[in-house]
C-alpha cells in the first residue's frame, strides 16, 4: 500500500471552495469502467443523506471504501469526522482524492490498495477499541460499493464479525453501504419472502440490518440497470446462531442448494451417499424442522437447531465436516466415464452393500 497523509490538524473544520464532482471528473479525466462495475454519484443532496445514515459522526473515525471522485468523501469531511481513511483501488482517483485530503488537512489518509485483500486490524488508533459487549466504539465504515465487490465483501466482513477480527476488532464497528436494490432486499428478508435467501441468514444471524433507502439508477454516472440500496450493519452482542462460521455458511449454503424444493432435499447435501437419508432423518427430526418446508420458509431458530444438531453430528464423526457433495458427485462422474470407457456396467448401491 501506498499511504499519504496531510499534515497538520485544525480545530474547527469546513471545507474551503473546490471543483465540483462533475469537474473532478472532467479535470482528471475520469471515466466509470464497465469491467470494474463503477457509477458515481454526483448529487451531494444523496450523498449526504447516506452519512447520515452512520449516525453520528462528530469527531468519529471513518473508512470509506472505494471513494471513487469523492462524492460521499465530502459529505463525510462535512460530518465533521476526527479521522477519515479512504481505500481507493483505482490509482486514477487518487489525484482527485489528494485535493480532498489538501483542503481537509490532517484529517485523510489515503491508501491506494484492494479492500478484499486490506488487513483493517491496525486501520484505526488503539484507544478507540471497545469490549463487544459495549456500545459500538467511535468507527464507521461507509461505502459506495462496486456490484462486483459487495456480495464477497459483505461475506468476508460477516466472518470478519462471527471472528471478531478485521475492522471488528475494534468491537462491533457499524456499516453503512450499498447493493444492487435486490441484495439488499435479500439482506433483510424475512421468512416466508420469495428474497429470503443464504445472505439472509449469514447477515441477520451476526447484525441488526436494516435497509434505509432505494436510489433509483438515473441518480449514478453511468445510469446502472437497477436500483440501488443502502444498507446499514450493527453487528449483535450474541449472534443468532453460536457456531463457527464455516459450519453456520455450510449448513445454511446446503439448505438453499435447491431452493425450490423442499428444505430436506438441501440438507442432504450435508451427507456422504452412504447413509444419506437415515442421517438427514436424524439431522431433521432432533432439529424439530418440518422436512417439507420450503428453504426461504425456515426460521432463524429452525437454522439455529440444524446448526446445533450437525455440530453435534460432526463431533461424533468428524469425517462429516469435510464432505463435499460436489466432490462426491465430480468423483461419481469419473468413476461412470472410467466404467463406460472400459465397458463394464456400474453397480448399484445396493449391490456394492450386498
Amino acid at each position: 500500500f501506498c499511504v499519504m497523509a496531510a499534515p497538520g490538524k485544525v480545530a474547527a473544520f469546513r471545507l474551503p471552495p473546490l471543483p465540483t464532482i462533475g469537474e473532478i471528473i472532467k479535470l482528471f479525466r475520469l471515466k466509470a469502467l464497465k469491467q470494474l462495475s463503477q457509477n458515481f454519484l454526483l448529487d451531494l443532496r444523496l450523498t449526504d443523506k447516506i452519512v447520515k445514515q452512520a449516525g453520528e459522526l462528530k469527531n468519529a473515525h471513518v473508512c470509506e471504501v472505494g471513494p471513487g471522485p469523492g462524492g460521499i468523501t465530502r459529505s463525510i469531511l462535512s460530518a465533521g469526522v476526527e479521522q477519515l481513511l479512504l481505500i481507493e483501488k483505482d490509482a486514477r482517483f487518487i489525484p482527485g482524492l489528494q485535493m480532498l485530503s489538501e483542503a481537509a488537512p490532517g484529517k485523510v489518509r489515503i491508501v491506494h490498495g484492494d479492500i478484499l485483500t486490506c488487513k483493517m486490524e491496525k486501520a484505526f488508533p488503539k484507544h478507540l477499541k471497545k469490549n463487544w459487549e459495549d456500545e459500538p466504539p467511535d468507527i464507521h465504515i461507509i461505502g459506495n460499493l462496486p456490484f462486483s465487490v459487495s456480495t464477497p465483501l459483505i461475506i468476508k466482513w460477516l466472518e470478519n464479525v462471527s471472528k471478531r477480527d478485521g475492522p471488528f476488532i475494534y468491537g462491533r464497528t457499524q456499516m453503512t453501504l450499498t447493493f444492487q436494490k435486490e441484495v439488499g432486499e435479500r439482506l433483510t428478508a424475512n421468512p416466508g419472502s420469495n428474497q429470503r435467501s443464504r445472505l439472509s441468514i449469514m447477515a441477520q444471524h451476526l447484525c441488526t440490518v436494516e435497509n434505509c433507502f432505494v436510489i433509483p439508477g438515473q441518480a449514478f454516472v453511468p445510469k446502472p440497470e437497477v436500483d440501488v440500496a443502502v444498507v446499514h450493519f450493527t453487528p449483535l452482542v450474541q449472534p443468532k446462531i453460536q457456531q463457527p462460521f464455516e459450519l453456520v455458511e455450510k449448513v445454511v449454503q446446503s439448505v438453499f442448494q435447491f431452493r425450490r424444493k423442499y428444505c430436506f432435499r438441501g440438507i442432504e447435501t450435508l451427507f456422504p451417499e452412504n447413509g444419506r437419508l437415515k442421517r438427514t432423518e436424524q439431522l431433521m427430526m432432533t432439529a424439530d424442522v418440518d422436512p417439507t418446508l420450503r428453504p426461504f420458509q425456515l426460521s432463524m431458530s429452525q437454522f439455529r437447531n440444524l446448526c446445533n444438531v450437525y455440530r453435534k453430528m460432526c463431533d461424533e464423526d468428524p469425517s462429516l465436516f469435510v464432505f463435499n457433495y460436489r466432490e462426491e458427485l465430480r468423483q461419481k462422474k469419473i468413476r461412470r466415464s472410467l466404467l463406460e470407457s472400459t465397458g463394464q456396467p456400474e453397480h448399484t448401491e445396493e449391490e456394492n452393500q450386498l
